[in-house]
């Protein structure tokens, strides 16, 4: 989750929430690609989670990052709760998960870099300590008693508000991990087209990703347990959004949207004040409850941007977010396959055609489906595996016009990185199909063999 976000004076005028999301558009020639995922840390010895503080846990791994690296540390209070260097920030998930938000960078061969050095370091540190990381969607054993909280205001605040609005959320904080990729837009439309083509490929996304079928040391039965979690959280503020496929569809209309979520906090100090339940419109007012008399700033209205969790997010870019946490090739393949479809116009166009005849129930139908079946999901006449297969043809083709050579120019486009994907799709067997395989046969249903076998 977000750190605080800073920069930007009071809004004087209501246009400035749609202006700022409007600022992130920006030529075709300076769109970036920004790679997030997260991971499970645990103690060797116990194989839990790690603890903040300790010779064995989260606090020996930031600062051992700090010393070994030079990551510059962020703390909140006396608490190192993150790291940054060079556009990229490490930071905490509530339950310790260890997250790379990566710099914004011009192709797939750079973020794979990013990837490689960030796993790197990471695994030279927690050898030191006696540390391991695994990439999956949820924690398969550890129960929701086991994990520790960081010291971070928004996440005791989050915490306590969850059991208010839904069943899951607390699982969805502390248990589980996911893989995203931030993107840019050229205009209003561009980004309207974009919204919807990722919102329908969405539960594509989800079924190709598919790594979370265990929680509380058994299987659940879904495929992507992660995305079944995210449909019993918290309904205003999670979902599909339907009204992106709509007339009028704009910056204003997600303002809208984003307007009518509750407040979780304003950030003031260092210090997170308790706006649970409050609204922003009350805020633009100077009505709110927690600061009466105040108007917010551009800060608070971006630091409630963060608190809206739908399956395709705008800021000033856009963020993919329907993929659960899984190992290095997955994490690399993730950006590959949003921009093949989302940096192509000819892609673009082909993913609209492909969804622009479905309607809301088809779209929240197939993400039911890819939660629980995975590729296997079918919804009427559309098989899941089907559409992977097609959706994977239309990003191939956008790498390969968007022709970014790396290796000094040896390899000529960015199409090699979904080769995990490819093989997904060839085979039907999604990463969770893998686990159970492993799971039902020679683990003898030993959930503990998947710390040695599938950690980084």
């Amino acid at each position: 989750m977000s750190i605080p976000q800073s920069g930007g004076g009071p809004i004087e005028h209501p246009d400035q929430l749609a202006e700022y999301l409007a600022s992130g558009c920006k030529p075709k020639e300076e769109w970036r690609i920004g790679t997030e995922h997260e991971k499970f840390g645990y103690d060797k010895k116990t194989l839990m989670p790690l603890p903040y503080e300790g010779p064995t846990s989260i606090t020996a791994m930031l600062e051992g990052l700090r010393d070994e690296y030079g990551w510059v540390p962020i703390h909140e209070g006396d608490h190192i709760i993150g790291l940054e260097l060079k556009g990229a920030n490490i930071s905490l998930e509530p339950g310790g998960q260890l997250e790379l938000s990566g710099a914004p960078l011009a192709t797939i061969h750079q973020t794979c870099d990013e990837v490689n050095e960030h796993l790197r370091e990471v695994r030279h540190v927690a050898d030191k300590i006696g540390a391991g990381f695994i990439g999956l969607g949820t924690a398969p054993i550890w129960h929701h008693e086991d994990m520790p909280m960081m010291p971070k205001g928004r996440y005791k605040l989050m915490t306590d508000y969850m059991d208010k609005v839904g069943e899951l959320g607390k699982q969805m904080m502390y248990r589980t991990c996911t893989i995203q990729v931030n993107l840019d837009f050229a205009s209003e439309a561009d980004m309207v087209k974009k919204f919807r083509v990722g919102l329908a490929l969405q539960p594509v996304a989800t079924a190709l990703f598919a790594n979370s079928p265990f929680i509380d040391g058994k299987p659940t039965g879904y495929k992507s347990w992660r995305s079944r979690i995210w449909r019993d959280l918290d309904p205003a503020r999670t979902g599909m959004l339907p009204f992106v496929f709509e007339e009028g569809m704009g910056f204003q209309r997600y303002v809208d949207y984003a307007l009518d979520v509750p407040m979780y906090f304003v950030y003031r100090n260092g210090t997170y004040i308790d706006a649970r339940g409050q609204s922003f419109r009350d805020f633009l007012k100077g009505k709110l409850p927690a600061l009466p008399g105040e108007i917010p700033t551009l800060s608070d209205w971006a630091d409630h941007l963060t608190t809206v969790f739908p399956e395709v997010r705008i800021k000033t870019f856009m963020e993919m977010r329907g993929a659960d946490g899984g190992p290095w090739r997955r994490i690399c393949a993730l950006p590959a396959f949003w921009v093949g479809i989302m940096y192509d116009q000819g892609a673009l166009d082909a993913a609209w055609d492909l969804v622009k005849g479905w309607d809301a129930e088809t779209r929240e139908g197939l993400r039911i489906a890819a939660s629980k079946d995975g590729l296997q999901g079918q919804v009427g006449k559309l098989h899941l595996r089907e559409l992977a297969e097609t959706v994977l043809d239309i990003s191939r083709g956008g790498l390969r016009r968007r022709a970014k050579p790396g290796f000094g120019g040896m390899v000529p486009d960015e199409r090699h990185f979904l080769t995990a994907l490819e093989d997904t799709v060839e085979d039907g067997k999604t990463p969770a199909d893998e686990l159970l395989d492993r799971y039902y046969g020679d683990w003898h249903e030993d959930l503990t063999r998947i710390y040695a076998e599938f950690s980084y």
